[in-house]
This record gives C-alpha cells, sequence and structure tokens, in this order.
C-alpha cells in the first residue's frame, strides 16, 4: 500500500470515527430549484476579471494566489479568500479611491476553485479523486461523472458522505455500485457544500 494510500484510509477514518449516523439524506430531484445555494465565496486558485470601468490600463485577469490574495496595478496583497464578488469590487474601489475618482469596479470569476466549504471533496477509490467546486443542484451523479466513476476495486456501495448539519458532523451511507452501475436513480442524492464522499476499496 502506498504512502498516499495509507495517508487517504487514515484520514477516512478519522472522519468516520468524529461522526453520527441515523438521518436519511434528501433524494435529488429532477428540475429542482436550489433556493439554499449560497452566495460563491472567492477562493485560492480562482481565476478574476477584474473591470475597472474607463481605466482599461487597470483592468487585469488575475488568479487568487494561495495565500488567498491578489495584486493589481495600485494595490498591492489585497484579501480576496472568502469574499462574493461584488464584495471585492467593493473593497477594490475603496483601494483605487485614493488614485482614482469614482471608480466603478466589476469583479467576474472566470475559473472556479472556492473555499473549502464551497467544495465537493472525493476521496479513495475514484477514477480521478478530487475537490469539485460546489455548483447550484448538484448531485452525488454529477459528482460521480466529474470523478470518472468508480474503480475496478472500488466498494461502492459501502460508501460514505460526511456532511456538516447543524454544526455537527454526520455520516451517511451511499451505495454508489447501485447508482452508477446499476442505473438505480433512486439512490441519486441532493449535494451540499463542504460534503466530503469517502470510497473504500475491496478488500482482497
Amino acid at each position: 500500500m502506498t504512502l498516499s494510500r495509507l495517508f487517504t484510509v487514515f484520514m477516512a477514518l478519522m472522519l468516520l470515527g468524529a461522526c453520527s449516523t441515523g438521518d436519511q439524506l434528501p433524494q435529488a430531484k429532477l428540475g429542482q430549484v436550489d433556493i439554499e445555494a449560497p452566495l460563491y465565496r472567492i477562493g485560492p486558485g480562482d481565476g478574476l476579471q477584474i473591470f475597472v470601468w474607463r481605466n482599461p490600463d487597470l483592468t487585469r485577469n488575475v488568479t487568487v494566489r494561495p495565500d488567498g490574495r491578489i495584486t493589481i496595478p495600485l494595490i498591492n496583497d489585497l484579501k480576496a479568500n472568502g469574499k462574493t464578488p461584488t464584495a471585492l469590487a467593493r473593497d477594490i474601489e475603496k483601494e483605487l479611491a485614493t488614485y482614482i475618482q469614482d471608480p466603478l469596479v466589476t469583479v467576474i470569476v472566470n475559473s472556479f476553485s472556492g473555499t473549502f466549504q464551497q467544495q465537493v471533496r472525493v476521496v479513495g477509490a475514484a477514477t480521478q479523486p478530487q475537490a469539485i467546486p460546489y455548483r447550484a443542484n448538484m448531485t452525488l451523479l454529477d459528482v460521480m461523472i466529474r470523478v470518472g466513476g468508480l474503480t475496478e476495486f472500488a466498494a461502492g456501495d459501502r460508501a460514505k458522505l460526511i456532511r456538516v448539519v447543524d454544526g455537527e458532523q454526520k455520516e451517511f451511507s451511499v451505495e454508489l455500485d447501485s447508482l452508477v452501475r446499476d442505473g438505480e436513480i433512486s439512490e441519486n442524492v441532493a449535494m451540499r457544500p463542504g460534503d466530503v464522499l469517502i470510497i473504500p476499496e475491496t478488500f482482497l
């Protein structure tokens, strides 16, 4: 067993040990409107277009650094992490007001990573384990398509979904073999920002 796999198993056991069980996940519904989806908050790795009206020399495409900050002309090391695009635009306007009269700024997110709280993370026996930016109405099937499905040795029906509910971390059983390999759409459930999906391997 490789070091990376040992780490994945260790993290999975730590998560499972801190969770409670017994609740049911909401089933995904086709065409549903997710009115509870939170406003998008910028995270490290996000690609931003910063447009300053009537100042094309200040308009830039930037990437949020790992420390959660950005640098643009006239402004050094401005915190972007955790802010909505609108809130970041207002902060940039305040900084630019020292140099420009009544600046008007628009921030557009071109590529999404998001904060940890707005990602869905998949670990274990997926073809491409990764952290996925959450989007409105995302389902378990959407997540499995994004990670390329299950590996040959995945124990999909023993998978666990870890979710924070009312401030408490809880564990839910999900049957991925039934969903992905058998097409049991009843096993499709609605995902939430911050979910962690743990897919174990079969015991050989």
